[in-house]
């Protein structure tokens, strides 16, 4: 999938449905509503932790919160 939107995970609770749901938000933001549909479809119907974050990766480009604070501010970081 190309064009992925920036998705400022990493530093989040770790619990993959909140993960699911900021992916979800940030994939709904940038109109994308029918991916995260099939996402959150994907995901919870995957049979571990680790497939569940690699379906994620598929559909948004996982950032850092920092990096997404950073952004915020007109930084970038060096």
């Amino acid at each position: 999938m190309s064009n992925k939107p920036k998705c400022p995970l990493i530093g989040q609770n770790g619990n993959i449905f909140c993960l699911m749901g900021i992916a979800s938000r940030t994939l709904k933001k940038n109109d994308m509503a029918d991916e995260a549909k099939e996402m959150c479809s994907r995901i919870t119907s995957s049979g571990s932790y680790d497939e569940a974050l690699s379906i994620i990766d598929e559909y948004v480009e996982i950032t850092s919160v920092d990096e997404e604070e950073t952004e915020d501010l007109g930084m970038e970081m060096t």
